[in-house]
């Protein structure tokens, strides 16, 4: 049986605007790590930054069970040990801009890093 796409969340759809409005190029549901199949909702491939817009924060979703924050703590630190910084946000995060700022910031600092 196909899977049927999930609706694209707000947050989600947000922060993509955001990237698009300060020039970022970015990839979506982009897998790392294939042996895993993890996604990451947003990837800035030529920095090395996994973004996760993480949904059902005022829930009890997935994120906030045992076994789904358990999973959670895996795939980060598995990305994390990839060499990939994974910056995680909830939709208000994204909407007041938060987000964005900071992923603009890891943006220069990686660009900052590089020139050492």
């Amino acid at each position: 049986m196909a899977k049927i796409p999930q609706a694209l969340s707000v947050g989600e759809e947000t922060m993509a605007l955001h990237l698009r409005a300060n020039n970022l190029s970015f990839e979506r549901e982009a897998v790392l790590i294939p042996a895993r199949k993890w996604r990451v909702d947003f990837l800035l491939r030529p920095f090395r930054i996994a973004i996760e817009v993480e949904g059902g924060t005022w829930q009890t979703g997935r994120h906030q069970r045992h076994c789904g924050f358990a999973d959670d703590c895996i795939k980060y630190n598995a990305l994390t040990l990839a060499g990939y910084s994974v910056l995680r946000y909830t939709t208000e995060m994204v909407e007041r801009g938060d987000a964005i700022r900071d992923v603009l910031s890891a943006c220069v600092h990686f660009i900052c890093a590089g020139d050492k």
